[in-house]
Parts: structure tokens; C-alpha cells; sequence
């Protein structure tokens, strides 16, 4: 990883500060919610402590079970027979199951009238054909609402009709049947069954109502009619009480709903909206895009707040309503995550004596909240983006910058590694700070590296010219001795002497030997030749020096120009085969190739010796250094260095390779065209 990816995942750590601010505003939240939930169960316990000197109209019915609910009507229907024109929330229309289908209905009231619509799945519709009052609606469909009061006295009022449109209901007491002209109905038709609404006055129906439906099929042809029944038990009817209702109003401030069920959550009272702003308060326009994505991660979840809604069915059973149902304060926050909007509910039990006569349920939007939290979140989150940015670019701009001069140092460094002469100038030494450290440490090593190699470059040359004179006077001295009468064991170390002086002579003549080359590349007078003929005769020439080796030559180049030394190359292709015989046995092949590449020439000399180390491909063209093993101290390395010489004297370059067969020494040089006829 380099180092500007290093810098830039540090900048991340940039996001704990906006990480511990989203904590903060998460605790603010939280703690502002859970004191409105306390104030608003203050005013819930209030609330209930005052309705329970009302115990009557929280418990309506002495008791009997409540089956339906007649949802108040802000306005009166048209008897019609369609639905639309009734003020109920959407999902408030009940279903039972019918012969053909789901039966819907649903009963409304307004003033002192009962409305009931019913919607039956019919696939054949069977009409009444009696002609007298009695006998209306025997073996046809029928919608009959079935009525009980207090003393168990049943009333039913049947509604039957011989064709769309309005109809008349018949009301039966025991045997007793008769048109009631008092309630109007309307049978309307639909493509597969039929609707029925009608308005009854509440005071021809007694506490408990019910609904019947009969659906009749006629089977012409068999002459037989049979019959199917289906509806609700009579029970008794949950509605709003006028008299809560006044004092409900009278509890309700702006932006608080107040709802009051009895003891099994159907609701007797509603008053106030949530959507109401209160004094000195502005709704807040709900977060958008990724302020409200981020707005829902940051906060706690909520229900969605469509569960905080009355029932549309005018019976309050969400769990913290089931909770105070049974005896115990609850509260619930509910949260929308398309508009961001919450509400916190409080549902608080109401007494009258020792008896539970309902609850009071008591919500509140939090629109100051969510307009502190949304001002808090959005200056939290513009001010850390700025921040981000602002950090991430001046610490990707200083990477960069700081990468570059290290990569500077890095090339000059590797360049003054492979040059002939080390340079021990880098860039950045003037700086003051640690890359100026590395880079001047750098150029102390490099000056020290660079006077110890030239000083091992002219090693040879003083040891050969400081040890030649001495050497010479040995050298003479054991001449005369072998002149002088002398013991044969005086002889024999004689001998041993002057065979020790003539392999000095060798080693000096060696490293002499680069100095002389240095010196003849720089006196030698280039000119163009084809380097193929003069190679050619040489590698013949060394069948005869080597007779118990093999030497082929191939030369795939057409006529080429090499501008240098013939004599040089000639010496340096020496070089390379004595190099190649020191490592082959006898009877083995040596290759000299001659190859033209792109803008030059290879001469390359492959030979099946053992492979070459690894670590030493590129030092084996340094003077003193030898890979050879069991070495008698004859060969201190200079054959190679020489080579590697006279190659860059003409701007070419040398390379030592392993080989499938062996080992390739290739020289790469230039060429200046084709060569002349």
C-alpha cells in the first residue's frame, strides 16, 4: 500500500469526531423524547382522574359485550345505496363471510338516526315477488337487521326488494309484520351481488342490533328454493357519547389528539389532531434524501406511525392501549421513516372507585424535537463533509508531495548504484526535515561507497606497478643463486621460489590488464566493420587452442556495420570463451552466435557449465570477483570485468543468463547500418 492510500485511510479517522457528535444528538434525542412522554402522561393521569366522575358514559352497555361499532357521521348520507358519501376513515367497513363471498357492511350514526350500508356477493340475485305486506321478502334475498332491548324484546327489520331502487323495510315484532314507512333504504345492483343502505331513527331499535344477510337460490326448473343464512349475533352497539365528546373538547390543546375508549377499547371519544402545530411552534418540512437516510440510521426505531392512528374499525387495540387495558400506564413513540415525522402516545387507565372504566390515549407529534434534531443533524453533517473534504484533499495534497520526493530520492539513489561512478548528490539534502535526513545519510553513504570503490579500481593498477619493481629484483636474485653452487635442497627451494615469482608476474600482468584496455579503448581508432568475418575466424582459431572442445559458430545477420575496435571485440569474445572453457569438460560444445536485434547486434556465447547464482548475474562484471569453486587462486576475476569494459567502450552493454542447456553471456552492441559490398 502506498503511502498516499496510508494517509488517506488515517483521514478516515476524521470521522469519530462526526461519529461522537451523531452519539450526542442520538442522546439528545432520546432524552428530550422520554421527558414529553412523561409530561404528556402527567396530563394523560389528569385527564383520567377527571373523567372518572363519569362513570355511566364510559360504561353504556351494564356490561353486555360490545359486537360492532357505529362510527360517527359528521354529515348525513344520501340513501342511495353507494358508500362514498360516508364520512368514515378508509378500512373502517367490516367483513363476514357469505354464501358467494365476503359480505361488507358497516353502521354509521348521525343525531338519532342509525345508518347501516351492506355490500353482498350475490351471483344470482333473487327478488321478492309478494304482493302483501306480510309475506315481503319470503324466498328472495334479504338483508334483515335484527334488534334487542333491554327487556330481550327482539325486533328485526327486514329489507327485500322486487327491484333496484328504493324499497320498503318491513319490521317484525314476534308474529307481528308491518311496512316501516319511518326508515328509508335503497337497493342498488353492482355486476356480482347487490349494496343495501338504509337510515334508521335510533329510537325503533333497542340497545343491541345485529345483521343478517339470506341469500335464496331459485332453482326454477326443480321447482325448489333453498335457502343460506349469514351475519352477526345481536350485540351491543359502540358509539361516540355525546356527553365525552363536549368534555374531550374542552381537554384538547393544539397539536394533541385525545382519544377515550371503555373498558374494551371501543372509542368513545375523539377530539384534537396532531398535525396541528402549537403556539410558537412551525411544522418542520420532513428530511429528504440522504439527510433522511441518515437521519433513520441515526436514530432509534419506531413503529411507522400509521399505528398510531385511531382504529378504523372504532376499536383502540395497539399493544400499549391492550397494556393500559389492563390496569398499567404505557407509552410508545412512533417514527415514519419516509417523512422522518413522530409521535409519542401515552395511554393512561381511568378509575372510577375500584372499577377500570376505560383509558384515556394521548398523543403528541414531536415537531420540536424533530426541528431541534433535523437544525442539530444538518449542521453536524454540512460541517463534517467541509471537514472531510478540507482534511482529505490537504492530506492527499501532502501524500502526493511527499511521495514524489521520496520517489526521487528513490531513482537517484538506484541510478547512482548503476552508474561507473557513484554520485553521491541526491535530491532533497537541503530539507529540514526526515526525508533531508534519509537523504543526506544517503549521500554520506554513497560519498563513502563511491572513495571505496575508486579505490578498489586502482588497486590493481598500483599493486601491479608498486609490486612489479620487486618482484623483478626476486625474480633476478634467484636467477643468480641458480649460478652460485648450491645443495640440491637449496635448488629445490630455489625452484619453488622462482616458480612463486612467475605466478605473481601473471597476477600482475592481470590486473594490469584493465588498466590497458581502459587505455586502449581510449587510443584505439574506431571504424566501421562487420563484426561476422572477424568473428567467424576467430572461433575457427579456437578449435585449435582448445582441441578437446567443440566450437560452433552462427551468424543470422545479414551484412551489418559496428562502429569500434575489431582488435577489442576480437579480445573480448576471448575473454567470454576462456570463461565458457574454465566451465565445460572436455568434449563439450561451446556456441558463438551472432544475431541482429532492433538498432544493433547480440554476440552471444552459450556454454552447458553449471548455472549461475542467482544473487550474482550482475556482479560477476566486477573486478576481484569469481564464482568458481575449488579455485587455485589463478583467476581473481578479471577476465569478465575486462569483457564487461571493452562492451561499454562501444556503447553496448553485457549480461549473464541461465539456459536451459547452460549458461548465455550475450553482448548487446549498436550498429551504425548495413555494411558496404
Amino acid at each position: 500500500m502506498n503511502l498516499r492510500r496510508q494517509i488517506l485511510l488515517v483521514s478516515l479517522l476524521t470521522l469519530i469526531l462526526p461519529w461522537a457528535g451523531c452519539q450526542f444528538i442520538r442522546e439528545t434525542e432520546s432524552a428530550l423524547r422520554e421527558g414529553q412522554q412523561q409530561m404528556l402522561g402527567g396530563t394523560a393521569k389528569a385527564i383520567a382522574d377527571s373523567l372518572s366522575q363519569f362513570p355511566y358514559e364510559m360504561l353504556p352497555n351494564d356490561g353486555v359485550d360490545t359486537h360492532a361499532y357505529a362510527h360517527p357521521l359528521i354529515t348525513a348520507p344520501l340513501i342511495d345505496g353507494y358508500s362514498d358519501d360516508w364520512t368514515i376513515p378508509e378500512g373502517a367497513i367490516n367483513t363476514m363471510r357469505g354464501t358467494d363471498g365476503p359480505i361488507r357492511y358497516v353502521l354509521g350514526q348521525h343525531r338519532q338516526n342509525w345508518y347501516v350500508y351492506v355490500e353482498v356477493r350475490d351471483s344470482a340475485v333473487v327478488y321478492t315477488d309478494a304482493t302483501t305486506v306480510g309475506n315481503r321478502g319470503v324466498n328472495a334475498d334479504a338483508v334483515t337487521l335484527i334488534s334487542v332491548d333491554s327487556t330481550d324484546n327482539q325486533t328485526s327489520f327486514r329489507f327485500a326488494a322486487e327491484a333496484p331502487g328504493k324499497i320498503t323495510a318491513t319490521r317484525r315484532t314476534g308474529n307481528l309484520s308491518l311496512d316501516e314507512p319511518r326508515i328509508d333504504a335503497h337497493w342498488q345492483d353492482m355486476a356480482d351481488g347487490y349494496r343495501l343502505e338504509a337510515r334508521i331513527p335510533r329510537n325503533l331499535t333497542g340497545s343491541r342490533i345485529g345483521v343478517s344477510v339470506f341469500n335464496t337460490a331459485d332453482a326454477m326448473r326443480a321447482g325448489v328454493t333453498s335457502t343460506s343464512f349469514s351475519g352477526q349475533a345481536p350485540g351491543s352497539v359502540a358509539t361516540v357519547s355525546p356527553v365525552l365528546q363536549s368534555v374531550t373538547a374542552g381537554y384538547v390543546q393544539p397539536g394533541l389528539r385525545l382519544i377515550i375508549t371503555d373498558k374494551d377499547g371501543w372509542r368513545l371519544a375523539q377530539a384534537g389532531s396532531i398535525s396541528t402545530s402549537g403556539a410558537g411552534e412551525t411544522a418542520q418540512d420532513p428530511p429528504s434524501g440522504w439527510l433522511r437516510l441518515i437521519y433513520n440510521l441515526l436514530l432509534e426505531p419506531g413503529a411507522e406511525t400509521a399505528f398510531a392512528d385511531p382504529a378504523p374499525g372504532g376499536r383502540e387495540l395497539q399493544s400499549y392501549v391492550s397494556e393500559a387495558l389492563d390496569g398499567r400506564m404505557a407509552t410508545r413513540w412512533f417514527r415514519s421513516t419516509e417523512t422522518g415525522r413522530a409521535i409519542v402516545s401515552v395511554a393512561q387507565p381511568v378509575w372510577s372507585g375500584n372499577v377500570q372504566t376505560g383509558v384515556v390515549i394521548l398523543q403528541q407529534g414531536t415537531d420540536a424535537i424533530l426541528s431541534l434534531t433535523n437544525q442539530a443533524l444538518t449542521r453536524l453533517i454540512i460541517l463534517t463533509l467541509i471537514a472531510t473534504v478540507v482534511v482529505a484533499v490537504v492530506l492527499l495534497g501532502y501524500a502526493s508531495w511527499l511521495s514524489v520526493r521520496i520517489r526521487h530520492l528513490s531513482e537517484a539513489a538506484e541510478h547512482a548504484l548503476d552508474d561507473k561512478r557513484l554520485r553521491s548528490a541526491l535530491p532533497s539534502a537541503l530539507a529540514g526535515d526526515e526525508v533531508g535526513d534519509l537523504s543526506r545519510s544517503f549521500s554520506n553513504v554513497l560519498r563513502q561507497l563511491g572513495i571505496y570503490n575508486d579505490y578498489l579500481q586502482s588497486l590493481a593498477g598500483k599493486l601491479s606497478h608498486e609490486l612489479r619493481t620487486p618482484l623483478t629484483i626476486v625474480r633476478s636474485s634467484l636467477e643468480n643463486l641458480e649460478h652460485e653452487a648450491l645443495s640440491d635442497e637449496a635448488l629445490e627451494y630455489t625452484a619453488r621460489a622462482k616458480e612463486g615469482t612467475d605466478r605473481l608476474r601473471r597476477i600482475l600482468n592481470a590486473m594490469s590488464e584493465a588498466n590497458r584496455t581502459e587505455a586502449m579503448i581510449e587510443s584505439a581508432e574506431p571504424e566501421d566493420f562487420d563484426p561476422g568475418p572477424a568473428l567467424s575466424s576467430t572461433v575457427n582459431a579456437y578449435a585449435g587452442a582448445w582441441p578437446d572442445r567443440q566450437f560452433k559458430f552462427r551468424n543470422t545477420t545479414e551484412a551489418v556495420s559496428v562502429h569500434g575496435s575489431p582488435e577489442l571485440i576480437i579480445q573480448m569474445l576471448d575473454k567470454l570463451v576462456d570463461n565458457a572453457v574454465d566451465f565445460t569438460a572436455p568434449g563439450d560444445e561451446i556456441t558463438v552466435s551472432l544475431t541482429e536485434e532492433p538498432g544493433g547486434v547480440a554476440i552471444a556465447v552459450n556454454n552447458p557449465g553449471p548455472p549461475l547464482p542467482d544473487e550474482m548475474r550482475t556482479e560477476l562484471f566486477h573486478s576481484l570477483v569469481s564464482v568458481r569453486k575449488g579455485d587455485d587462486g589463478k583467476h581473481l576475476g578479471f577476465g569478465l570485468f575486462v569483457a564487461r569494459l571493452i562492451a561499454e567502450g562501444h556503447s553496448g552493454t553485457i549480461e549473464a543468463d541461465n539456459t536451459t542447456e547452460g549458461v548465455q553471456f550475450t553482448v548487446h552492441l549498436p550498429t551504425t547500418g548495413k555494411a558496404s559490398g
